[in-house]
């Protein structure tokens, strides 16, 4: 058993944690609060809790937004014991059979590319379409009529282009997509091959990749993270003399990648040692942009536009890796920053189970968050967070917004 009490008897019950809880803010009960989570998973660990149905229901209504752990005094890995607790659970009660069939397509990649051209086909039979988003025709147990999908691609962006792309430079970046760029946000990664020509960067798209792990990590299917987190390393290593760094334009790639595979490894020394080694070249795209190019200098020279953009803190961006103020200072070169409220309140994505089994929970968050865009009266939102774009952009369709999301990688080449 994962180690709880090293977490929960850390607790001072301060309280810090409760005002900044996704979920306490949507169901204000003791039980579903991080002191909450911690209390029961000590009582857990020391055999006063059994893992009933109750328990079950408790520990997936957490957003995993990490809010608590970045205002705690001992900064304690509430979301780390969370994950664990779901793989006991997982391991209890089973995965539903289209979690278990989706986590099986992300250790397949080939026949995920032959189900994404698939899906584009006949994507029209179920959804309705129109301009890169999709309504369901009907609603289903899991897939509301109300809600906003990305379409699927023809094509996959790493598909779309050769390994390796010359620019002519003296570095070389590799491209770490995540799977919703890969298959449905692919202007994402075309901006960024935009930006790294206008750069001279070399870029090598390192098609081996797997998915992060993300989506089987929230989850409780470890034995699915094991796979990918350990292809993924092996890969990276192998790619250590022939790129300079990889970048990375999805917050929650990049955090499970540099962060969260040191915590998934943390009973293993050997593989725990070689993810932290691999860490070192990892950067969300904005960060490696801002601190390590020129490219502010260059978009300064572009001159302002007219519209103003309002920036969302996705979890694992500002929380997770301490990046905000580098997307802000690209972007301001050429748009207005007009601040929301609370830019750094979770957008309630929340993963796999919060968008399929609890969505009217992920609603209610989405909905506090599309009121607060809303208010800023601006053109554009952005995040550098597929998950964060699909649960703002349906957020704000449900709320009747016209404000657009954009990745900020797809606003900052807009101006090249």
């Amino acid at each position: 058993m994962f180690k709880f009490s090293e977490i929960s008897d850390k607790c001072v019950k301060c309280g810090k944690c409760i005002q900044v809880c996704t979920i306490h803010n949507i169901n204000s009960d003791e039980v579903t609060s991080p002191r909450g989570f911690l209390d029961l998973l000590g009582a857990y660990e020391r055999g006063e809790l059994n893992l009933d149905k109750n328990a079950k229901n408790i520990f997936e209504s957490c957003f995993l937004c990490t809010n608590c752990v970045d205002v705690c005094p001992n900064s304690l890995r509430v979301d780390t014991a969370i994950e664990n607790v779901r793989k006991d659970l997982a391991n209890k009660y089973g995965i539903a059979w289209y979690k278990k069939a989706f986590f099986w397509l992300l250790r397949h990649r080939a026949i995920m590319d032959f189900c994404a051209k698939m899906g584009y086909v006949f994507q029209s039979c179920a959804f309705k379409i129109k301009e890169s988003t999709m309504t369901p025709r009907f609603s289903l147990p899991m897939v509301k009529k109300e809600r906003l999908f990305p379409t699927a691609k023809g094509k996959s962006f790493l598909n779309s282009h050769e390994e390796f792309i010359d620019n002519g430079g003296e570095k070389t970046i590799g491209i770490f997509i995540g799977c919703m760029g890969n298959y449905a946000y692919t202007s994402i990664g075309e901006s960024l091959l935009k930006i790294a020509r206008e750069l001279k960067l070399n870029v090598h798209l390192m098609k081996k990749q797997a998915c992060c792990g993300a989506p089987a990590y929230f989850t409780g299917d470890f034995a699915t993270v094991e796979v990918l987190a350990k292809r993924n390393i092996e890969y990276f290593e192998s790619l250590n003399d022939k790129i300079d760094a990889i970048i990375i334009p999805e917050a929650t790639c990049s955090a499970m990648v540099k962060v969260d595979y040191e915590h998934f490894f943390h009973d293993n020394d050997e593989w725990r040692e070689r993810a932290k080694e691999i860490s070192k070249k990892i950067f969300l795209a904005t960060e490696y942009l801002e601190k390590e190019t020129n490219l502010a200098q260059i978009l300064a020279s572009k001159g302002k536009r007219l519209e103003s953009v309002t920036y969302h803190d996705a979890c694992h961006a500002r929380k997770m890796q301490g990046v905000y103020k580098e997307p802000r200072k690209l972007l301001a070169q050429n748009y207005d920053i007009v601040e929301m409220s609370d830019p750094n309140e979770c957008c309630g994505f929340g993963g796999v189970t919060m968008q399929a089994e609890k969505y009217h929970l992920s609603r209610a968050a989405g909905q506090r968050k599309a009121a607060m865009v809303n208010d800023t009266n601006v053109k554009f939102v952005s995040a550098e967070c597929s998950a964060c774009k699909m649960q703002i952009s349906n957020a704000l369709h449900i709320h009747g917004s016209n404000v657009k999301f954009e990745n900020p990688i797809d606003l900052i080449a807009a101006n090249l």
